[in-house]
């Protein structure tokens, strides 16, 4: 059986990615999915109390969900069968490479440009980045 991390931000190409598993699915590919729904660790400048570095991580983690759930029901609609959902904070790359290895997947499947606003013309920098760095294939959904 293939498992496949699936890199999911709400993205229109993340949809695509999951859409593509899907039909790699039907088409007799016996698999697993993992969603993977990694945020990016807030910066903060000045003075920032606890309480208010605390609604920053929890409002991380409503989003994350939001994400993952709305993932999970495009996942299962297209005939994923789909394990536990990952959640990830750091450089977004990195994190992605790291939990492919943690969870020992054979491949990673992500949209070719993700949410973040600023990147390169032809291909998003988050896929360039893991492409680099991937010790498995990558598919690049568009």
């Amino acid at each position: 059986m293939l498992k496949i991390l699936i890199a999911v931000d709400g993205s229109e190409h993340a949809n695509r990615a999951i859409e593509a598993v899907g039909s790699m699915a039907r088409s007799s590919l016996e698999l697993e999915a993992v969603l993977l729904c990694v945020s990016p660790e807030p910066v903060f400048y000045g003075s920032y109390t606890a309480a208010t570095i605390q609604k920053i991580e929890d409002e991380q983690v409503i989003q994350q969900n939001a994400i993952l759930a709305k993932a999970m029901e495009q996942a299962r609609a297209a005939g994923l069968r789909v394990a536990e959902p990952a959640r990830a904070y750091g450089v977004i790359a990195n994190e992605i490479v790291r939990a492919a290895k943690d969870r020992q997947v054979d491949q990673i499947v992500m949209g070719t440009r993700g949410m973040g606003a600023v990147g390169n013309m032809l291909l998003g920098s988050v896929a360039q980045r893991v492409l680099h760095q991937s010790p498995v294939p990558v598919l690049l959904v568009k």
